[in-house]
């Protein structure tokens, strides 16, 4: 087939300004990892782009196996005790088996998220064809796919519309009267109805059973068209289009979900009214809409990194030969797929984007495409403040506000403990018992980690509203594991028991152990940031509730380094240097929490990068980009893009560890949307970071990017930044104050702008505080390697306010 030229790509890609990010190929997809994702966050299209016979893998974000459930073990209660004696005696193989027996959930081991099924439409003729081209513009979120045929130009346009809860697939061709194709619906749920209503097409279902437990998510596809010139007749489940100048396929999905605990609603009516109601437009007037919503979110950041050489090369051939060039755009496009991603699947009022996002064809995904919460979940939403994406968290602090209700009954049945409990999974029926085995399952702090989130949206925001509204969930959370914390036998620490290092192995062959530091860590941030909202909303009669989550602060583990010079993954010195495990979790204080700092703990800034660097680069999708977020808070920029060079391996089939799918999803392998979000997230963190005090210009810039800009980026205290460098050297910056307040700035270069004055003493702009007493104990200090030397820095305060643009510039 034919290459297209530069020429089509900018016929194809015409609304509005031009597209500048784009995912293009000369060939149709032969594999779902190479078809193109569209989404709305709940309906989501996987198109190929096939001339003779176009296929959409269709998904709906609520249909799941099963029924409202939740899942504790009641035997929980009797072993937990057993277990950690057990644990105490040494005897962590038998502590781990015996949780698997008696504390992991028996009746649900959580939902798999399940497809809805596939619209096919077959084009007669079409089978021999030229000049192929089909493309992803990030810029309008549509493909197009182009041919020609018998002498005529064929184009089909997808959207998966923002505004009217419809698919929409566009068909136009160069001759009048040459639109002709049969549409029909399949699916491979079992127990489902295909028919035709007047001139629509309707697939019909509920979902199915697992685990023992009957599946009653209902559900109803429907889909007709819209032409100009020709007709449509419907018939026996296909829908045929005759001799139209062009044509329109509407096609919607609802279900009876209308929350996890509520099943009632009619998918029937939902999805008649539904599609009524987009019938009343045509094509370009939703298109418009569509594109109007999303621009309003996508626009907001922009990322230069120089002139697009690559251009006439389709994106798996990029991918293909990233190692080989020095090719920015491609990180560019990258970086701008991962926030298309969220913005497809993460609208208010709908689900959170599961470990696929809303993209699944498998009735059994791998880990049943659900809620994973040591790690992928948050890491989803790891761009969302950073990248001016902030709205984007309500279907995160939705599941957060579910399972604090959920987690209450596991909480009391399994540890006979108030507050609220979630462990390492959930679905969209939120349970919150101990799910799979205990070498993975058995960690109870779960929602430590989401709570973050919430804490992380005020600081962004600064909305005390918010917080008000957030406080009780988190106290709740730091109330259940304040009570089930536990003094080690010799009476000297409060931690954790039994828990685990997500999801790693120790020496003694199971990953059951008491007092591990990412637990340490988690409950750290927790605890004081309840202790510290208490403060800001006034909670004086919480006092005696924040002085027990101080006194366990004050007994806790400290950082520990290890004996070749590492931070310490367990409280005992456990860790193998030869580990290449794909979770650092025990990492957490370095990123996405700033309990570790190169400014403030150069020790254990140390201490983290030899545990980075012996963990190695090469790893699952996620894990790479968790470790560009990481060597970007190392201040290593050539290190980051190293790591996003190997995600930017191609990968073609399961056998490869870790990469990119031609279509650029985050290949574990399985397909993950994390690692997307992940390296999305690490590359804004390489431009610009605001954890530790103050705003960092471009802290881990790499050698490779000498000039470039960025706008829109987002800091903690409501600033948003932007900025240009040449050289490798800021030239020019621009940061809005939402809400006024001191600004502190940290440059590598000197900085000039009107008010702007050396800093002195601490930020005096709360939303800057940093951790207060982040304990330590250097073990070995001769083995920890120094960092490298941190480069000169300046650092500026400007007074700000609300609404205040200020312009700074390089000091000549």
């Amino acid at each position: 087939m034919a290459v297209a030229s530069t020429t089509t790509i900018a016929h194809a890609s015409s609304l509005g300004d031009g597209n500048k990010h784009l995912l293009w190929y000369d060939k149709p997809a032969a594999t779902w990892t190479e078809a193109l994702p569209i989404g709305n966050s709940r309906l989501g299209a996987m198109v190929y782009g096939t001339p003779a016979t176009e296929r959409l893998q269709l998904n709906e974000e609520t249909i799941w196996a099963g029924r409202p459930n939740n899942n504790p073990n009641p035997e929980a209660k009797e072993y937990l005790p057993k277990v950690r004696e057990l644990v105490w005696k040494g005897k962590y193989k038998e502590a781990q088996d015996m949780a698997t027996a008696h504390v992991m959930a028996k009746t649900n081991l959580g939902m798999p998220y399940q497809p809805f099924g596939d619209l096919y439409v077959s084009f007669p003729g079409a089978g021999k064809y030229t000049e192929y081209y089909r493309e992803l513009s990030l810029d309008s979120a549509r493909v197009i796919t182009t041919y020609k045929a018998d002498g005529v130009k064929y184009k089909r346009e997808y959207i998966s519309s923002l505004s009217e809860n419809v698919i929409m697939v566009h068909l136009t061709a160069s001759k009048p009267g040459m639109i002709t194709c049969n549409a029909n619906m399949t699916s491979p749920q079992q127990d489902v109805t295909i028919k035709s209503e007047g001139k629509e097409i309707v697939l019909s279902g509920i979902s199915g059973w697992h685990e023992g437990l009957k599946g009653k998510v209902q559900f109803t596809g429907r889909a007709t068209a819209r032409t100009k010139g020709g007709q449509v007749v419907s018939s026996d489940g296909v829908l045929q289009i005759k001799n139209a100048d062009e044509a329109t396929i509407y096609l919607t999905i609802a279900t009876n979900f209308k929350n996890y605990n509520d099943i009632s609603g009619n998918d029937t009516l939902t999805s008649e009214k539904t599609l009524a109601e987009a019938l009343k437009n045509s094509f370009e007037v939703i298109k418009e809409k569509h594109y109007n919503i999303y621009r309003k979110q996508f626009d907001r950041v922009k990322l230069n990194l120089g002139k697009d050489m690559y251009a006439g090369k389709t994106t798996d051939w990029r991918v293909e030969h990233f190692k080989e060039h020095n090719d920015e755009h491609l990180v560019e496009t990258y970086f701008q797929f991962g926030r298309y991603l969220l913005i497809c699947t993460s609208q208010p009022g709908t689900q959170p984007p599961t470990l696929q996002g809303i993209w699944n064809d498998k009735m059994l995904p791998s880990w049943d495409s659900k809620y994973t919460c040591n790690i992928n979940l948050e890491m989803n939403y790891w761009p969302a403040e950073l990248t001016n994406l902030s709205e984007l968290n309500a279907p995160l602090f939705k599941l957060i506000k579910d399972v604090s209700q959920t987690g209450r009954e596991s909480a009391r049945v399994m540890y006979g403990a108030d507050g609220w409990v979630l462990h390492h999974n959930t679905d969209l029926w939120r349970v919150t018992g101990a799910i799979d085995k205990a070498p993975s399952g058995l960690w109870p702090t779960g929602g430590a980690w989401l709570s973050q989130h919430l804490w992380e949206h005020y600081l962004y925001t600064g909305d005390k509203t918010f917080l008000a509204d957030a406080y009780p969930t988190m106290k709740e959370a730091a109330r259940f594991l304040n009570q089930i914390m536990v003094r080690n036998p010799n009476n000297t620490n409060w931690m954790i028991c039994p828990s685990l290092s997500p999801e790693n192995e120790h020496p003694h062959h199971a990953t059951t152990a008491a007092g591990v530091t990412m637990d340490n860590e988690l409950i750290h941030d927790l605890f004081n940031h309840v202790i510290d909202a208490s403060t800001i909303l006034g909670k004086k009669e919480d006092k005696a509730f924040t002085d027990s989550l101080q006194n366990k602060l004050d007994g806790m583990l400290p950082l520990q380094t290890g004996r070749w010079g590492q931070l310490q993954e367990w409280k005992d010195d456990w860790d193998n240097p030869d580990d290449k495990h794909r979770h650092v979790s025990h990492l957490y204080a370095l990123y996405p929490s700033n309990q570790i700092s190169p400014f403030r703990t150069p020790q254990l800034t140390a201490a983290a990068r030899t545990s980075l660097i012996h963990r190695g680069d090469p790893s699952t999708g996620w894990s790479m980009g968790w470790k560009v977020c990481l060597w970007s808070r190392l201040l290593d920029g050539n290190h980051a893009l190293k790591l996003i060079s190997d995600q930017l391996t191609l990968v073609r089939n399961e056998k490869k560890k870790g990469g990119t799918y031609p279509n650029l999803f985050d290949a574990h392998p399985p397909f993950q949307i994390d690692g997307n979000f992940g390296c999305t997230a690490g590359i804004g963190e390489m431009l610009l970071q605001s954890h530790d005090g103050f705003v960092y210009l471009l802290p881990a810039l790499p050698d490779a990017w000498t000039e470039g800009s960025v706008s829109g980026l987002k800091a903690r205290g409501g600033f948003e930044v932007s900025m240009e460098w040449k050289n490798n050297n800021i030239v020019k910056a621009t940061v809005k104050s939402d809400n006024g307040g001191n600004l502190r700035i940290r440059s590598s270069v000197p900085l000039a702008g009107k008010g702007l004055k050396e800093a002195k003493g601490e930020n005096k702009n709360p939303l800057f505080k940093t951790p207060r007493d982040v304990r330590q104990k250097i073990n070995f200090p001769e083995k920890i390697e120094q960092m490298p030397a941190l480069k000169k820095t300046y650092l500026y305060d400007i007074a700000t306010k609300k609404g205040q643009t200020v312009e700074l510039r390089m000091k000549k």
